[in-house]
């Protein structure tokens, strides 16, 4: 990787400089648009007390489901445990610290986490347990929850094409969570199908500019199904 050229050639320079007790945001909404190969890395490298931001954590044996397997992951911020037998019995047994947060709220903090937005007010969760312990304040006659945003030492992206540059573009559902946390890594590395070279974009396609992007690497994916419903013909 030189200059303006963001591709890197093996996962092992793809996950460079991740270490114990970092934070890290995944993106992916169950299996669909995670990065898969990156997350593998993380396996191999075996780094432990992660603080894992995600919207969930998959399917037990694939995906984030294999940090929690292998127990590197100590502390969980999503919104949603079902689908991952391994996550819910670490959250109910206390060895995972889990950070429950409503969906749009969740998106929220990390969008605000990449612009800068140190915190907002919201009206989701007021008068729940989500609001303990932090700021509330009535506005115009509503009452609000002060959130706190998001950042994270390494933001792990899956997007579908991306140029040497790291401008990227995401495919219909598979973008979820992935351009919001694009914005929100100190240190962005993303996994894409496609890599081409600078100007092969069209700029009115381009859904993350290259500024957010540190690394590149071409990832290949199993893509799973997380459920398969089928029914028998008549």
């Amino acid at each position: 990787m030189a200059g303006l050229n963001k591709v890197v050639t093996s996962y092992e320079d793809a996950m460079a400089g991740l270490s114990d007790n970092m934070t890290i945001m995944v993106g992916g909404f169950g299996l669909c648009g995670i990065p898969e190969g990156l997350i593998n890395q993380m396996v191999t490298m075996n780094t432990k007390g992660l603080t894992a931001i995600s919207n969930n954590a998959g399917v037990d044996d694939f995906g984030l489901g294999l940090l929690l397997k292998h127990r590197q992951i100590d502390t969980m911020i999503a919104s949603y445990v079902g689908e991952n037998a391994t996550f819910e019995q670490q959250m109910l047994s206390g060895e995972l610290n889990v950070i429950l947060t409503p969906q749009g709220t969740l998106a929220e903090k990390i969008r605000a986490g990449g612009a800068g937005i140190p915190a907002f007010f919201t009206a989701t969760g007021y008068g729940t347990p989500i609001a303990e312990n932090k700021e509330t304040r009535e506005i115009n006659g509503h009452h609000y929850v002060l959130e706190p945003s998001l950042t994270a030492d390494f933001a792990l992206i899956r997007a579908w094409k991306a140029d040497t540059m790291g401008n990227l573009v995401f495919r219909k559902t598979a973008a979820n969570f992935n351009p919001m946390m694009a914005t929100a890594g100190k240190i962005t590395v993303v996994e894409v199908e496609h890599i081409v070279e600078p100007g092969e974009l069209d700029p009115d396609h381009i859904h993350t500019p290259g500024i957010y992007v540190n690394r590149v690497i071409q990832g290949t994916f199993e893509k799973r199904i997380e459920q398969r419903t089928v029914q028998a013909s008549a």
